[in-house]
């Protein structure tokens, strides 16, 4: 009998999956067009774990699969204040697209659209403000989101940077 426990399949299930973009891409060879598809897909376990992937395959069913594997691959892990909103205010970059993130008050819910809600909601926060600035596109508006979150740090995080204590950081 196998231990569930150890099941690799098992920590795949616990992550949910949301797709947020397929496209039909085309490559112009010599003897015409070549025709597949781009899918964007973000993962996360809606506790301060997420992962966006892209995949491209000549059937969306592939490219989706291809995208959750890559997504899966790059999970980054968030620190939640409360388990609900970010520590401070961030600005993400990818390509042209900025994404201006804000914590909020209890109650307040997740104000945002498109590809910044999804990649919000899976990493788990539950309540955030969010200004989307520049570029609307979906891959890059995801990858700005993530690189925001990657770059939050906790108020311990800063104290051991600086060498100090967080009393001495929070003032």
């Amino acid at each position: 009998m196998q231990n569930r426990n150890n099941d690799p399949r098992q920590k795949e299930k616990e992550l949910e999956e949301l797709v947020i973009e397929v496209k039909s891409v085309v490559k112009v060879n010599k003897g015409g067009r070549q025709r597949r598809f781009s899918a964007c897909v973000v993962v996360g376990d809606r506790k301060g774990r997420v992962g966006l992937g892209i995949g491209k395959a000549n059937e969306v069913p592939d490219a989706i699969k291809k995208a959750i594997q890559a997504a899966n691959k790059n999970l980054v892990r968030i620190s939640l204040v409360d388990g609900r909103t970010i520590q401070h205010e961030i600005t993400g970059v990818a390509g042209a697209a900025k994404v201006f993130l804000k914590p909020a008050s209890a109650g307040t819910g997740v104000i945002a659209g498109g590809a910044v809600r999804a990649v919000l909601e899976l990493a788990g926060v539950r309540d955030i403000l969010s200004k989307s600035l520049g570029s609307r596109t979906k891959l890059n508006m995801a990858t700005a989101t993530i690189n925001a979150l990657k770059s939050v740090k906790s108020v311990s995080e800063v104290a051991k940077l600086r060498g100090k204590t967080e009393e001495e950081i929070l003032g």
